[in-house]
C-alpha cells in the first residue's frame, strides 16, 4: 500500500506502510540505556546506535556490540545509509582504541564487531587503525573474539595494489571473521553504493582468502532496492566463487525521506526461501530475515 506525496526531493516517492513483520520492540530499555551510558561517556560510537539498529537490545543482551571507528562522519554518500556524510571528517581520536577496549571490558562483551565509516581522506584508508583497536581490545580482553566489517579500502589512483595491501594489514591481525558487504546486486550498485564497485568488493573477499584461508569471510545484502530473485541468486553465486563463507540477508528500511525509497518489502517466507538457496550454494552460515543486519548473531 502506497501514499503519494508532492515534494521536490528526488527520493521522497513511493512511501510505503511498514508491514507488521518489521514492527518489533528494540528490547529492554534498561539494557540499551546501560550500553548507551558507557559509550557516550567515552565519546565512542556504535553502528547499533548511529544506524538505529532494530536488534540492538537483543545483541546487547547476548554480550555483542558493533563499534563504529574513526568518527561519525563518512566520506562517501551511499543512498541507504544513515551515518553522517562529509568531505572533512574529524581527526582520529588517539584515545579511541583505549576507550573501545575499556567499554568492551565494562560491558563484558564476548564478541565484538569493529566497523567504520569510510575514510578516503586517510593515507591508508584507516586499515592500521582497525589493527590498533584490535590490539588494544586484546590486551584488555584476551578472551573476546573480534570480527571486522570493513570498507573496501579503495586506493583511488593508486589502484588495486594499495587496496590489497590495506586488506592484508587487517588479515595479518587475525580477526575471527572478515566481513565486507556487497550490499546489493550488480545492477543497482551505482544507485545504492556511490563510490563503491561490485567487482571491487568481491575482490576484498577474494584477497582475504588468498592471504589466509583460515579466516572466515562474510558478506551481506539489503533487499528492497528493486532487485529480483534471479539477481539475488546470481550475487550469492558470485560470493561463493570468491570463497565467501557466511551470508546475511535483510530488509532495507528507509531511515528518512532523504534516503532511497523502499521498492519492496520482502516477506519472511521469501527470506526463508532465499536462506535455503544460500545454504544449498555452500554458505556454512546464513542469517536471512527481514530484521537481519550485518552483525546479527555475529558471535
Amino acid at each position: 500500500m502506497e501514499k503519494s506525496t508532492s515534494t521536490n526531493n528526488r527520493y521522497q516517492t513511493n512511501l510505503m506502510f511498514l508491514p507488521p513483520w518489521l514492527r518489533r520492540s528494540v528490547g529492554k530499555a534498561s539494557e540499551i540505556s546501560a550500553v548507551q551510558r558507557i559509550i557516550k561517556r567515552r565519546n565512542i560510537h556504535t553502528i547499533c546506535e548511529e544506524g538505529r539498529c532494530p536488534n540492538r537490545g537483543e545483541c546487547y543482551a547476548q554480550k555483542t556490540a558493533t563499534f563504529l571507528l574513526m568518527g561519525p562522519t563518512c566520506t562517501r554518500s551511499c543512498g541507504f545509509c544513515q551515518v553522517n556524510k562529509g568531505h572533512s571528517p574529524m581527526a582520529l581520536d588517539v584515545l579511541e582504541p583505549q576507550r573501545v577496549a575499556e567499554s568492551v571490558k565494562l560491558l563484558g562483551l564476548l564478541y565484538v564487531v569493529l566497523t567504520s565509516v569510510t575514510r578516503d581522506d586517510l593515507a591508508d584508508g584507516g586499515a592500521n587503525w582497525f589493527v590498533r583497536v584490535m590490539e588494544s581490545i586484546r590486551q584488555n580482553n584476551p578472551h573476546t573474539e573480534i570480527e571486522v566489517l570493513t570498507p573496501d579500502f579503495w586506493g583511488g589512483r593508486e589502484g588495486e595494489v594499495t587496496q590489497k595491501q590495506r586488506v592484508a594489514t587487517i588479515v595479518a591481525a587475525k580477526p575471527a571473521c572478515y566481513n565486507h558487504n556487497v550490499e546489493t546486486v550488480r545492477r543497482l550498485q551505482n544507485i545504492v553504493r556511490r563510490g563503491a564497485k561490485y567487482e571491487r568488493s568481491l575482490g576484498v573477499l577474494k584477497w582475504v582468502k588468498e592471504l589466509d584461508k583460515s579466516i572466515p569471510t562474510k558478506s551481506g545484502l539489503m533487499l528492497g532496492h528493486g532487485e529480483t530473485e534471479t539477481e539475488i541468486i546470481e550475487t550469492l553465486k558470485d560470493l561463493r566463487k570468491v570463497g565467501c563463507d557466511k551470508l546475511t540477508l535483510g530488509q532495507y528500511m528507509r531511515p528518512s525521506l532523504v534516503h532511497l525509497p523502499v521498492h519492496k518489502y520482502w516477506t519472511p517466507e521469501e527470506f526463508e526461501k532465499l536462506g535455503k538457496i544460500g545454504r544449498s550454494l555452500g554458505f556454512c552460515h546464513v542469517n536471512s530475515g527481514p530484521l537481519v543486519r550485518s552483525s546479527y548473531h555475529a558471535g
